[in-house]
């Protein structure tokens, strides 16, 4: 049975353990992995850096990544994955605060699959975490060199 795993892309402490609380909370079973810069993000997924003994046949169903980031921000991280062969077919979602329209149009230019704004009230933040791990991990099908 390969790994499902979740890889969370978020430098404010905040807003990682409430998503990593909501999911658990909710039943998505799946390793959350998180790194919490644009350069540790990529260092990750191509098992460079402190991950360079990680297994490389193992990627992410799916990515969580924030825009603003320390050392790369989300969009040259985006841009990263959807021009690699490796990660292309990754689902990439944007759970941002930005709200910017350029970072949206950016994103979608980029390979996005879908932008989430974070709302800042609790509940509603808890509800787009809950529909986005639902949708991503357990209905949406990735070609099998996505994510196995």
């Amino acid at each position: 049975m390969s790994e499902k795993i979740i890889l969370l892309v978020e430098d404010n402490a905040d807003d990682e353990e409430l998503t990593i609380r909501t999911l658990k909370k909710n039943h998505i079973k799946n390793e959350i992995i998180v790194v919490r810069d644009g350069v540790e993000a990529l260092d990750y997924l191509f098992c460079t850096g402190k991950y360079k003994s990680r297994d490389i046949s193992i990627s992410p169903v799916l990515i969580m990544l924030d825009i603003k980031l320390p050392k790369l921000n989300g969009l040259d991280v985006l841009k990263k994955i959807k021009s690699d062969k490796k990660t292309s077919m990754i689902p990439v979602v944007i759970l941002t605060s930005s709200d910017e329209d350029r970072d949206l149009v950016e994103s979608y230019k980029l390979g996005a699959n879908s932008y989430v704004r974070k709302p800042v009230d609790f509940n509603d933040f808890q509800s787009s975490v809950k529909q986005l791990a639902l949708y991503w991990v357990l209905l949406n099908e990735v070609p099998k060199s996505a994510g196995s």
